[in-house]
């Protein structure tokens, strides 16, 4: 076996080193096969953060001048927390066995458990997607606690009973057997398809309301992670877009069509919600069905108001009656602020 690279293969990408790797597969044993494998990986790794260590030239980007964090902005910014909560709970629940109270006991601040969360039948390829989901979303709300500050935890209903209603709301007609997003990876990834995209066009929404500099960095990081989460979802379901979801007669795009119509119906607001396909006048630039990635007239992020995501995550399709993800409703000041007007 031998392994050769010189001093200036070390600042080449990792799959560059990779490449440069040279070994004799027959002539090693399995043991020395992932020897060598972990000793390359932490090459890569030390080559990665030995580079990004030095931050002495790396100015913040801020303005001189400016507010950091406006007054008005933190009730906007903490109307997200809800989602975040939620988003969080699922992904850690389903994937890990446990929610914040384990992988975060600071976060929660004395909420109550999720109902009904539980670990999901998993595959392999699944599950990673969905772990690294649940941590970016305790990292998510522990930003939003150190810039905005947060409230507890709402209490959640992640039961399998909850999702069943709503895709049977969905379809029109009660599935035989009931719909549990717990079941396998599919089922799992349908039902993530009914949560971040709620999220990503609620903070394109809250975006024009933004005024602080730190408020603006903290929102924008939020849209560009929620917006990556629903874009892995959407093509691992694109993907499979043909296929019968087990035990039923529909295709995966037509379950998406149906929670997008459904979400549209909740919302009040029009079309701000697409499936995997979609007729040519809703495509991209009108010349595609496909619908990958879910934009407007424009291939824009389409946008919501706090009331129309409360329309839709009650799935009662009114702000001010709690049900749903939330059976007592959504916490701070913009959404208790509906229940006081009911």
């Amino acid at each position: 076996m031998h392994i050769s690279y010189t001093t200036s293969e070390r600042k080449k990408t990792p799959c560059s080193l990779i490449n440069n790797i040279k070994f004799n597969m027959a002539s090693i044993s399995t043991f020395t096969y992932f020897l060598v494998t972990y000793i390359v990986l932490g090459e890569i790794f030390f080559v990665t953060f030995s580079y990004a260590t030095d931050t002495t030239t790396c100015p913040s980007g801020y303005p001189d001048k400016g507010v950091a964090v406006d007054k008005d902005d933190i009730d906007k910014m903490q109307f997200a927390v809800n989602l975040e909560f939620l988003e969080a709970e699922y992904f850690l629940w389903s994937s890990f066995g446990y929610g914040l109270d384990v992988a975060a006991p600071n976060l929660p601040m004395g909420g109550p458990r999720p109902i009904g969360a539980q670990k999901a039948n998993l595959d392999p390829l699944t599950q990673a997607i969905v772990r690294e989901f649940a941590n970016q979303e305790v990292g998510h709300l522990r930003a939003l606690k150190s810039t905005v500050g947060i409230f507890p935890r709402p209490l959640l209903d992640l039961s399998a009973e909850n999702f069943g209603k709503l895709f049977d709301e969905a379809f029109g007609l009660k599935l035989d057997p009931p719909f549990d997003p717990y079941r396998d990876g599919l089922s799992y990834m349908l039902s993530c398809y009914v949560i971040p995209y709620v999220g990503l066009v609620g903070y394109v929404g809250t975006n024009p309301n933004i005024n602080g500099y730190k408020t603006k960095r903290l929102l924008a990081g939020l849209l560009g992670v929620e917006s990556g989460q629903d874009a892995v979802i959407r093509m691992y379901l694109y993907e499979r877009a043909t296929r019968l979801v087990s035990p039923y007669k529909y295709t995966v795009a037509e379950f998406t069509s149906r929670i997008s119509t459904l979400r549209n119906k909740l919302g009040k607001c029009g079309i701000k919600d697409e499936g995997l396909f979609v007729p040519p006048q809703l495509g991209a630039e009108n010349r595609t069905i496909s619908n990958v990635l879910s934009a407007d007239f424009d291939s824009l992020s389409y946008k919501r108001t706090p009331a129309e995501i409360l329309r839709i995550v009650y799935s009662s399709g009114d702000e001010h009656v709690p049900g749903g993800f939330y059976p007592k409703g959504a916490n701070g000041k913009i959404a208790r602020g509906f229940l006081k007007k009911t």
